[in-house]
């Protein structure tokens, strides 16, 4: 009888737990904005691929799948903790073109051709193929997954749907553009539907061919700069041709709570996350361990700081900032902006996340700005241009935000591993502009402070708050407890307005895609604001 029941028992955890079965091989975990960008990283995983590989494959896969927010002329950074050393960063910023008008209006930053940086997206995945695929996939096989569904097409997503109502019909002011991402009658994509994109297809298919030497050396990049120079844009040929390789750099580390915590360096926004859960750390130790009204307003608290030194008081340079931050995230300066604090109160991005059955862990976050990038496409190749050029100041404030040639852009991406005695335990990050660093920031301190469960730490309603003090709030009720604090603390209350969201859930709060090692097992979640969907994969 005892051995029948414990047969029933371990039968049990195989049914709610895979990982407990004795036939199968983890191979690897993906979370990522669509189903279809997901599967093409769980079918390369479970085909012998390792995270790298998956992170090409799923890459390419959201540009087709999740259009608004990503593509071949946006920029990819991977955050990475390999199976054995030290974390780093593969630094895929894109650059500002290297000859720029004496005289430019804030109006040619935001859209069309000249709000376009040169793009890393297909340089970080070659150079992440050569440097640290698995050897089992050629370039093509790990592209060709995109080609098809590019020309195939997937079908349109409650999100994606209203991406392509909402912000899509800006689209409308080109001819090309319209074309592509509106049906003949100018209305938008229906939830259902099934949208292609052939042009596409056939560039890709091409890049898959010859290397993403042919989108910066070849024909595209001739191709590229003729449509520039046709219509006033500012990259040329010799911007693409000597776009450099990414960097590989040092991931930014802290703690929290007893985990470390890793993520990225500037000109992204990594070291402001951090920063939060330092200010969390040293202000509310306690208030923050249940989901309700005081950890609200302390998390209010915490971002209301971060997002303040990163307008007011940034690191004075993108490239020499050690010092600066090792000072910006210590525990004493969080205290001491904490103290001081207390005396004066008396974009559209993509992220995805993949493990692999090697022990590697990798955050990817990836973007062509707004969504939908600059809303212009190259009218014969079908890609969109992203528009980060918007990122640069036109009036020189001595931040490094200013507009110049070759800079790197201000970002927000935050890709995010928590690690514990030396072990990857989550893997994170999220799209949203400014909220990905709050959504970053909260969710982590979520599932180290109140509950180790991933979906319901991506789950739970967000808040964030602007150096401005206004204070935005998720989900369908304000307790008064919540009301109270916001009026203590001076907030003016903001409801994001609901245009891409028809629930309490809301986009404008991020799409945080994460894994997490729960039980002694990766898990996934994804983001319920978006369509994707996080899925093991097993060997075959």
């Amino acid at each position: 009888m005892k051995q029948a029941v414990f047969y029933l028992f371990i039968l049990m955890l195989c049914v709610i737990n895979p990982s407990y079965s004795q036939d199968r091989e983890f191979a690897g975990y993906v979370s990522s904005a669509s189903p279809e960008a997901t599967n093409v990283g769980v079918e390369i995983l479970e085909k012998g691929g390792n995270a790298y590989d998956a992170a090409i494959a799923v890459s390419l896969a959201l540009g087709a799948s999740e259009p608004a927010g990503s593509g071949v002329f946006g920029q990819t950074v991977m955050l990475v903790q390999p199976k054995d050393g030290e974390p780093f960063v593969i630094h895929g910023t894109t650059l500002s073109p290297a000859n720029i008008p004496d005289t430019v209006t804030r109006d040619q930053l935001v859209g069309g051709r000249t709000a376009s940086t040169i793009p890393s997206n297909l340089k970080v995945l070659s150079f992440t193929h050569k440097n640290y695929g698995s050897g089992n996939f050629s370039w093509e096989e790990l592209v060709n997954p995109t080609v098809e569904l590019y020309r195939n097409g997937f079908v349109v997503g409650p999100f994606r749907y209203r991406a392509f109502s909402h912000y899509g019909m800006g689209l409308k002011e080109q001819k090309e553009a319209a074309e592509i991402f509106l049906k003949p009658d100018g209305s938008a994509y229906q939830i259902g539907e099934i949208f292609r994109q052939p042009k596409m297809a056939d560039t890709l298919s091409r890049i898959a061919r010859l290397g993403a030497d042919e989108f910066y050396k070849g024909d595209i990049a001739k191709k590229i700069a003729a449509d520039m120079a046709e219509n006033g844009g500012w990259i040329t040929y010799e911007d693409l041709a000597t776009f450099p390789d990414p960097k590989i750099v040092p991931a930014l580390k802290s703690t929290y709570r007893g985990y470390d915590v890793i993520s990225l360096p500037p000109p992204f926004g990594g070291w402001i996350m951090l920063q939060i859960l330092n200010i969390l750390e040293t202000s509310s130790p306690t208030a923050i361990n249940s989901d309700n009204a005081q950890r609200k307003i302390a998390l209010l608290n915490a971002m209301r700081l971060g997002h303040g030194t990163r307008a007011h008081d940034p690191v004075p340079s993108f490239y020499d900032y050690d010092d600066d931050i090792s000072i910006k995230l210590s525990k004493e300066e969080a205290a001491r902006m904490y103290e001081q604090y207390k005396k004066q109160a008396g974009g559209e991005t993509t992220h995805f996340s993949v493990v692999d059955g090697e022990g590697n862990a990798i955050a990817i976050t990836q973007s062509i700005d707004n969504y939908f990038g600059g809303l212009t496409v190259h009218p014969e190749l079908g890609f969109l241009y992203n528009n980060y050029m918007q990122s640069f100041r036109l009036k020189d404030d001595g931040s490094p935000y200013v507009l110049k040639e070759n800079e790197m852009p201000l970002s927000s991406m935050t890709g995010t591993i928590v690690k514990k005695d030396g072990e990857p335990v989550m893997v994170l990050g999220s799209p949203a502009s400014a909220r990905i660093i709050s959504a970053v920031a909260q969710v982590a301190s979520y599932w180290i402070d109140v509950d180790k469960d991933v979906k319901k730490a991506v789950d739970a309603y967000r808040v964030h708050v602007v150096p401005e003090d206004r204070a935005y709030i998720e989900g369908p009720n304000i307790s008064n407890d919540l009301l109270k604090g916001i009026a203590e603390y001076g907030y003016s209350i903001r409801r994001p307005a609901y245009g891409v969201s028809d629930s309490q859930y809301d986009p404008y709060f991020g799409g945080v895609h994460a894994l997490a090692k729960e039980g002694g097992h990766w898990t996934g979640a994804a983001d319920p604001r978006r369509d994707g969907l996080a899925k093991a994969a097993w060997k075959k």
